[in-house]
């Protein structure tokens, strides 16, 4: 009898958690058929339905095809690599306030990018994607070495990716200065996190990263959830602690050096993300990976819908978007912590 109560409470434990990713995927789905139809240009949903069966004009299926939805399946591939590459440092750092923008690991990567685009005539995806792999996963290593060998609080690794952040942005400065115009207006443009300029290989390339990561993660899933209780308790269940955060940063570099090569900078989507689902499906890592990743998809695609429209037909950039709604949200946590 208990036995049969307590498999019923758990189907509904579970249940309740793999209801709330279908939710999200369903939001995804909704509110990415509203950025498609919503915008300067005047393409409505029957516009849209008449392209899908081929009667649309020339015009609208260009500002469709070749704008609108690159943009959106950009701004969902990249919210959903940010948001679980939030979750898996969160986790292997133990440290709730970690993310690629707050550890300085997406202005390592933006250092790369600046040294691609100044160093080479043209700019191309692959090499650029590659520097921004370098930048971002030495920021990655200083992290890691300090952790290890330091034993900081979350605090003091936060202040760490601060000056790490600083540092970086000052050499980008320096670099910019020997650049000419053009060299210059292109790095700035790239600083500012921008989804529009986004292009179909680009989205290749952080389609085929971010999968290949998140299915990694989920390998890990178990990994993580006995990290959960502390590096002893994981090492006594066989994990090996020092490997798997080596290897999940890694991991959360290339992910988080990929979508700085294709859209920029774009902070806190990885901060805000892994917490708000916490709230949802706790911190059981089978569903938090999925729903954070998930979470992180629809937060961007909501931000860059903003971003189009909000003194439309000046589109913002997003990543002033997501500062705007993650700064504060930063500022709770440090209070929260401190508090405690």
């Amino acid at each position: 009898m208990e036995q049969g109560i307590t498999i019923k409470k758990y189907k509904e434990y579970t249940a309740k958690k793999f209801l709330f990713i279908f939710l999200l995927i369903f939001l995804i789905i909704v509110f990415s058929i509203v950025a498609l139809n919503i915008g300067s240009s005047g393409v409505n949903l029957l516009d849209f339905v008449k392209l899908l069966i081929g009667k649309g004009d020339d015009r609208l299926s260009l500002i469709v095809w070749q704008i609108r939805i690159p943009r959106v399946i950009g701004a969902i591939l990249a919210g959903v690599g940010l948001g679980v590459a939030g979750c898996i440092s969160q986790s292997v750092l133990r440290n709730p306030m970690a993310s690629p923008f707050t550890l300085g690991i997406s202005q390592g990567a933006a250092l790369g990018v600046t040294l691609s685009v100044v160093l080479f005539r043209q700019t191309l995806p692959y090499l650029t994607s590659l520097f921004a792999f370098l930048g971002a996963m030495m920021t990655t290593l200083l992290i890691i070495l300090i952790s290890s060998r330091f034993k900081v609080t979350p605090e003091a690794m936060i202040l760490t990716g601060v000056s790490l952040s600083s540092l970086f942005s000052a050499l980008t400065t320096i670099i910019q200065y020997f650049a000419d115009e053009l060299k210059i207006a292109t790095v700035v443009f790239w600083t500012f996190g921008d989804i529009g300029r986004v292009s179909l290989r680009e989205i290749r390339i952080i389609f085929v990263v971010v999968v290949l990561g998140i299915f990694y993660f989920l390998l890990k899933r178990w990994d993580y959830n006995a990290l959960e209780s502390g590096s002893e308790t994981a090492k006594s269940l066989g994990v090996n602690v020092e490997r798997e955060r080596i290897v999940s940063m890694l991991v959360t570099s290339l992910i988080s050096a990929v979508i700085t090569a294709g859209v920029g900078v774009i902070g806190f989507v990885g901060l805000i993300s892994p917490h708000i689902v916490r709230r949802f499906v706790g911190n059981d890592y089978r569903f938090l990976i999925s729903a954070s990743a998930l979470f992180g998809g629809l937060l961007l695609l909501l931000a860059d819908t903003l971003a189009r429209t909000i003194i439309s037909p000046i589109v913002l950039p997003v990543g002033a978007i997501t500062s705007l709604l993650g700064a504060p949200f930063f500022l709770y946590l440090l209070s929260v912590r401190f508090r405690r």
